[in-house]
């Protein structure tokens, strides 16, 4: 345990910390970004990302992932919002973690197994490009300023960590561009212009809604998209931070992580979040590797908005919009694009509808789902396919079944059989296949039957274990049938 402790918190504390402060930064925009798109005060964002970056830097499954208020659960609060008002989210919120902690007793985390690659390499290819779309109203038609310092924190993001990596090239960026800002001034929007930032700590309260079902029916569809998306993009970016750290972590215990920081948040005025790509990419690259990191990204961001508040609205945004972009450049997987070229079809069929989902919706987990389904489908429809070979001896007919039966492969199955008068044994040789479900058996029961009707005696031969465990569960054929 005390270990355990030293390695996710007191591995190399200073590199941590400084990766976090960068991430805090980093955090405020998107924070009061994500709060418009919600339709709510900027502080619910920036409380949210407050609060859920701390809790979760203690529960969370993943160390060094940073998780706040991010614009997918925004997304899909704003009907809520708009209709019923912001105590109703905060209500949401607090539901949507009761559910993220059901789901992960219900170890969730297991189905993340069940994501292709494809789908993976899609999702990470959209969250990049959404990234790099979210910035461009901070970069285009604003003056020639704005072009010079994202060009300026480009040239500084990408060259000063090939000759210097102590200290994060972004905070270097941040620090000396908003320097040159204060004192020589430019004609560049600041993170003030996003809205404005009460300098006070979040107080626990009761969301003012009527405790009644009425409520729990408005609130229940929302909560329940909001703790799905949550948990999908929480748990995809623990995977690709695993990848990128080369480490392992527990996904049911971030789903019960994210429950638990999404439930204390509803309490203190801030609305639903879950992980963050762009930000857990920006800790790792910064160095990061525990969860120091995380918890000083939350506490640091309330910091800057309670003692330095007046300094943090004078931040440059292109110096912001700066960093995100190389963020989603160096978050897109350009081994894509020779993906497409050497995978099978399918599997690049499923990684552009993926892209292309996530981009039409906005949503990250319809995206994935989507990919999903058609993986599932085009995986079924390959292995669906079996052979069926007819072997004619001296005192036997011999079926012979190559291949996985169940309900996709059932007609095909079939087709293949002519069903007519032999002189001798019919024997059905399934040796080379595999019946999975109830579909395979009443398929094996057909065709017994039809053998029969003609007038021929049928044997079901060679079956493994588990098929045969299963004929005698659920087959209406006699156990005489069975050799």
């Amino acid at each position: 345990m005390v270990e355990k402790f030293k390695r996710e918190w007191l591995t190399a504390p200073g590199t941590n910390i400084l990766a976090g402060i960068v991430v805090a930064l980093a955090l405020i925009p998107e924070a009061i970004a994500f709060s418009i798109i919600a339709g709510v005060d900027p502080m619910v964002g920036l409380y949210a990302s407050f609060l859920i970056a701390v809790i979760i830097s203690f529960v969370g499954g993943r160390p060094a992932m940073i998780s706040a208020a991010t614009g997918a659960i925004a997304l899909l609060v704003t009907p809520l919002v708009s209709e019923y008002g912001v105590d109703y989210l905060l209500a949401a919120t607090i539901l949507m973690g009761v559910i993220q902690i059901i789901l992960g007793i219900l170890k969730v985390g297991k189905l993340m197994k069940f994501i292709p690659n494809s789908v993976m390499i899609g999702f990470v290819n959209a969250l990049a490009i959404m990234i790099f779309m979210s910035q461009l109203e901070h970069i285009f038609g604003i003056s020639i300023d704005t072009y010079i310092y994202v060009i300026i924190t480009l040239f500084i993001v990408y060259v000063v960590p090939r000759f210097f990596k102590k200290i994060p090239a972004p905070l270097i960026a941040l620090v000396v561009l908003t320097s040159i800002y204060l004192i020589f001034g430019s004609n560049v929007g600041t993170v003030g212009d996003l809205g404005d930032i009460d300098r006070s700590l979040p107080s626990f309260f009761l969301p003012d809604v009527p405790f009644t079902m009425e409520t729990l029916m408005i609130i229940l569809p929302y909560s329940v998209s909001m703790a799905l998306v949550g948990l999908v993009e929480s748990l995809l970016t623990a995977r690709i931070v695993d990848n990128a750290t080369d480490t392992y972590s527990s996904k049911n215990r971030e789903s019960r992580g994210q429950g638990i920081a999404n439930f204390v948040t509803g309490f203190f005025g801030g609305m639903g979040g879950c992980a963050m790509i762009g930000q857990s990419v920006i800790n790792v690259r910064s160095g990061a590797t525990t969860r120091l990191s995380t918890f000083t990204a939350g506490v640091f961001l309330m910091f800057l908005i309670i003692v330095l508040g007046e300094w943090v609205v004078q931040i440059p945004m292109p110096i912001l919009a700066g960093i995100m972009v190389m963020v989603s450049i160096g978050t897109f997987d350009w081994g894509s694009f020779r993906f497409l070229q050497k995978a099978p079809r399918t599997d690049a069929f499923v990684m552009l509808i993926t892209v292309i989902i996530v981009l039409m919706t906005d949503n990250l987990a319809i995206g994935v789902i989507v990919g999903v389904v058609f993986s599932a489908l085009f995986f079924a429809t390959k292995i669906s396919k079996v052979d069926v070979h007819l072997e004619e001896l001296a005192d036997t007919v011999t079926l012979r079944f190559a291949g996985q039966i169940f309900f996709a492969s059932i007609d095909t199955t079939i087709e293949q059989i002519e069903f007519k008068k032999y002189d001798k044994p019919v024997q059905l040789d399934f040796s080379r296949a595999h019946l999975w479900d109830d579909s395979a058996v009443d398929a094996v029961d057909t065709i017994v039957r039809k053998f029969e009707e003609k007038g021929n005696t049928v044997y079901v031969h060679q079956l493994n274990a588990d098929s045969r465990k299963i004929v005698k569960e659920l087959s209406q054929i006699n156990e005489q049938h069975l050799t």
